[in-house]
């Protein structure tokens, strides 16, 4: 198998602590969960000070807060002035509108558009908002939540996607998955979250440093 360039996002941090301590594992980007229906939701202070942490010490990586069917004005509120994310993923049913709106106001952030996949039809409605993200991002559909869940998409819709914008794949990413995932999927990057956890928000750093460097190797 050809060597990587897949790109690794952890998500749904809720320490800073353990947020320093992935960051310096390699990783491209690190998540918070900014939807209080999540087991994984920290509040925005605590966010800040994450995102403040991980600015001066890793100003690298991508700060990705993680919003849910979320008041356009109370995003753009919280994103002016001294703003601690880089990229606002939007995880909810937002229209191309809502996201042609995030776009006008605040340009400066990048925007990810996340998709949930139940069947191989649900892919088709992503093509139309490709002008308007950054990044498309693909979940496996449940019915109790909006994202990790650990569930996985069907390997079957995976293959041979093509999309204008990088993509990432999201749902279940575990050791035992990534070579299908980069020989057959090849999606640009991974959001991994529930598979690397002990509890929900409480990464394992042994296994998270374990499936990175298992990532690099292949």
């Amino acid at each position: 198998m050809p060597k990587t360039n897949t790109l690794v996002k952890i998500c749904g941090i809720t320490s800073e602590g353990q947020a320093l301590q992935i960051a310096k594992l390699g990783v491209h980007a690190i998540g918070i969960i900014s939807v209080k229906e999540s087991p994984r939701y920290i509040s925005t202070e605590i966010k800040k000070k994450i995102f403040k942490s991980l600015e001066r010490a890793y100003p690298k990586i991508e700060r990705v807060s993680v919003v849910q069917n979320c008041p356009i004005d109370l995003i753009i509120k919280n994103s002016l002035g001294n703003t601690s994310e880089t990229i606002i993923q939007l995880h909810g049913d937002e229209d191309i509108d809502y996201c042609k709106k995030i776009r006008e106001k605040i340009p400066h952030i990048g925007l990810w558009k996340a998709f949930r996949i139940k069947t191989e039809k649900d892919l088709d409605n992503i093509k139309p908002f490709e002008d308007f993200v950054d990044a498309i991002l693909l979940d496996s559909w449940n019915k109790e939540t909006y994202g990790g869940s650990g569930k996985k998409i069907k390997s079957t819709y995976l293959k041979n996607l093509e999309f204008s914008k990088p993509w990432w794949l999201a749902g279940g990413i575990s050791i035992e998955w990534i070579d299908e995932i980069l020989t057959d999927i090849k999606p640009d990057g991974l959001d991994i979250s529930s598979s690397i956890e002990i509890s929900p928000g409480c990464k394992d750093i042994e296994k998270t440093e374990a499936l990175i460097r298992f990532l690099k190797m292949s």
